[in-house]
C-alpha cells in the first residue's frame, strides 16, 4: 500500500481540546502524520485549561500531539500559535517564542498568490465569550455533553449499518434557530472588523462550524475543529485554500483523497 503525504504551504488547525475528554486526538495524529507544511498555524483553544482546570485529564496520545508539533517545528516548519479563550492565559507571551513555536495573538498572514487574512482565534468578537463569561461556561458544558451523547450514538449507527460520522452538536446547532443567529452575527461581526484595514479576509475558529465563503467582498474562513468536525484550512503550493474534512479510517488508505469539502482559489 502506497502512503500519501500531502505536502501543503500551510495548514491551519483549531479548537483541539487538549486535555479534554472530547479531543480525538486519534484522528489528529493521523492527520498531522499524513499531512506536512512550510507553516503551520495553531488557531486557539489548543489546550483546554477550563477542562483541566476542573479534572486533570491528560493521556498519552494528548502528549504525542504535543511532540509531534514540537518535531515538526524543529524540522523547519514555522509554527505559529494563536491562543484562544480556552488558553487565554498564553496570550500573555505574546512573541515569546516556546520550543521553536513563536506565540502571537493576531497575525496577517500572505498566501502565494498575494492575498492577505487575518489570523485570530475569534472569541474576541463573541459577545458571549467576551461579556458573559459564566454563560459561555455553561454552554461549553452543554457542547461537552452532546459530544459525550454522540459518543454512543455513533457506536449504534455503526451497528445499525448507518454513517457513524454523525454530529449530535451540529444537529442541534442548525436546528436551533438561536445558534444559527448566533453563527451568522459571529461571522458578520469578524468581517466587519476588515472593512477598515487593507486585507482580503479573515481566518479563525473558535465556534466548532468549518467555513470557506465570501461575506460583504471578504472572505471568511472557519477552521472548524478536531472535537467534532476534525476540519482543516490548507493552502496549496499556488495559492489556492481548501477546507478538509479528515477521517482516520480513509486516510490510511486514500491519503489526499480525505473528504473535500470546499475549496477557493
Amino acid at each position: 500500500m502506497t502512503i500519501n503525504i500531502n505536502i501543503y504551504r500551510t495548514i491551519w488547525i483549531s479548537d483541539l481540546h487538549l486535555g479534554s475528554t472530547q479531543c480525538q486526538a486519534d484522528v489528529l495524529l493521523d492527520f498531522l502524520k499524513y499531512n506536512d507544511s512550510e507553516k503551520l498555524y495553531l488557531v486557539g483553544d489548543i489546550i483546554d485549561f477550563w477542562a483541566l482546570s476542573k479534572k486533570m485529564y491528560w493521556p498519552r496520545d494528548h502528549n504525542t500531539v504535543i511532540q509531534k508539533i514540537l518535531r515538526k517545528a524543529r524540522h523547519d516548519t514555522q509554527v505559529i500559535y494563536i491562543p484562544g479563550n480556552h488558553d487565554e492565559n498564553v496570550r500573555d507571551y505574546d512573541h515569546y517564542v516556546f520550543g521553536d513555536i513563536i506565540v502571537k495573538n493576531s497575525d496577517v498572514h500572505t498566501t502565494f498568490v498575494g492575498k492577505q487574512f487575518l489570523i485570530i482565534h475569534g472569541d474576541e468578537y463573541d459577545t458571549i465569550a467576551q461579556c458573559h463569561k459564566w454563560l459561555a461556561k455553561l454552554g461549553s458544558e452543554g457542547y461537552d455533553f452532546l459530544i459525550w451523547i454522540n459518543r454512543f450514538l455513533r457506536i449504534i449507527r455503526r451497528w445499525l449499518g448507518l454513517q457513524s460520522n454523525f454530529s449530535l452538536a451540529a444537529f442541534v446547532k442548525f436546528k436551533v434557530k438561536n445558534v444559527v443567529q448566533f453563527i451568522s452575527d459571529y461571522e458578520e461581526s469578524i468581517v466587519s472588523i476588515l472593512k477598515d484595514r487593507d486585507l482580503d479576509g479573515v481566518i479563525c475558529g473558535h465556534i466548532h462550524h468549518a467555513e470557506i465563503k465570501e461575506i460583504d467582498g471578504f472572505l471568511y474562513i472557519n477552521t472548524g475543529d478536531f472535537v467534532e468536525s476534525c476540519t482543516a484550512i490548507v493552502e496549496h503550493a499556488n495559492g489556492t485554500l481548501e477546507l478538509v474534512r479528515w477521517h482516520k479510517t480513509e486516510s490510511a488508505i486514500v491519503g489526499d483523497e480525505a473528504l473535500e469539502v470546499s475549496v477557493h482559489r
